[in-house]
């Protein structure tokens, strides 16, 4: 097989429409997935997603659209993945079609609930995709911001250096520069850090800490990624790369950030139900939270921050004082 081949995009949010954006940039004619075949007509009918950056349009003739999930993999070579991570499990339920032949990159900046794994490992275990087939993206890229086309940076994560470079031609545009790295473990935990990171970051803002106090904030969050990452999966790696500062960076700052803005409505008094119900789209975070935790059991790596998130999420601590015990940790 030929690398990258027949692109298939696997999901209809917002990240997965950006995606899609890109490669129609990058390929002529690439496959795209979505669960619901009314999502599907709407797009086709109207040039644009229906319900997500609706200001993006597509040429749909360049476009094989799919509802049937193992009709999409049949066809396609690579498969990129965008799908938020509870939902990964529901959409693979279906699949009879072997994945272990194809290439697989992994835009889910998320962890895989109740089995608590990443996705790669994910698919490793289940669908037995090879080390050297499976690839991560990572970095700071709001999906809003690749719709504007406005500067934004990729790194594609993958053990095998030749295929990383060839899969880096699928993104590389005028608005999106991309890197390589073989650290597809660490850049997948900095992906799910960094939402946990952002939701306790737009707590803190919803209580009304200032910035003085969200630099430190998050000046210790990197401190205990960097613990975290290098306890699990010990490796040379620059903390300060983009893939793992730069995208926790955009996650706990940006008004794009729906983590952070999650975040937000807990520290103004909103139920963590609550807060559910009124965000439009998911909040990887809040299942992270608990997956780190989970595996951190194993680990016992001093992780405050991702403690106090947990405390006030799972544990209905209230924020005040869960938060202002950790500033008491802080430097």
């Amino acid at each position: 097989m030929s690398i990258p081949g027949r692109v298939g995009i696997m999901g209809g949010g917002s990240w997965a429409t950006a995606i899609a954006k890109i490669i129609s940039m990058t390929q002529i004619n690439f496959n795209w997935y979505m669960r619901r075949p009314e999502q599907i007509e709407e797009l086709q009918s109207l040039g644009h997603n229906p319900s997500y950056l609706t200001g993006v349009k597509f040429n749909v003739d360049n476009i094989q659209f799919y509802d049937d999930i193992n009709e999409v993999v049949e066809n396609s070579d690579t498969l990129i993945f965008a799908t938020p991570s509870p939902f990964l499990k529901q959409h693979l339920q279906k699949l009879h079609t072997p994945l272990k032949d194809k290439v697989i990159v992994s835009a889910i900046k998320g962890i895989v609930p109740d089995e608590n794994m990443l996705v790669a490992d994910y698919f490793a275990k289940f669908y037995d995709v090879p080390e050297d087939n499976m690839a991560v993206l990572g970095g700071p890229c709001h999906a809003e911001e690749v719709a504007l086309e406005r500067l934004s940076y990729l790194t594609i994560g993958c053990t095998n250096e030749e295929r990383a470079q060839v899969l880096s031609g699928l993104f590389n545009t005028h608005f999106i520069k991309t890197a390589t790295s073989k650290d597809v473990t660490g850049i997948e935990y900095a992906s799910v850090l960094k939402n946990v990171y952002a939701i306790v970051s737009g707590i803190c803002h919803g209580l009304k800490y200032g910035d003085n106090f969200q630099a430190i904030l998050v000046s210790n969050s990197i401190d205990e990624m960097a613990r975290f990452i290098d306890a699990v999966c010990p490796l040379d790696r620059n903390i300060c790369g983009s893939a793992y500062l730069g995208d926790l960076l955009v996650t706990t700052y940006s008004r794009f950030s729906r983590n952070r803005i999650f975040g937000t409505m807990i520290g103004k008094g909103y139920s963590v139900k609550t807060a559910q119900l009124e965000m439009e789209m998911i909040a990887e975070g809040y299942f992270g939270t608990k997956c780190i935790k989970e595996i951190n059991n194993e680990y016992r790596v001093d992780m405050p921050i991702l403690d106090a998130v947990y405390s006030i999420l799972y544990e209905r601590k209230s924020a005040v004082p869960a938060i202002r015990k950790l500033t008491e940790t802080f430097k």
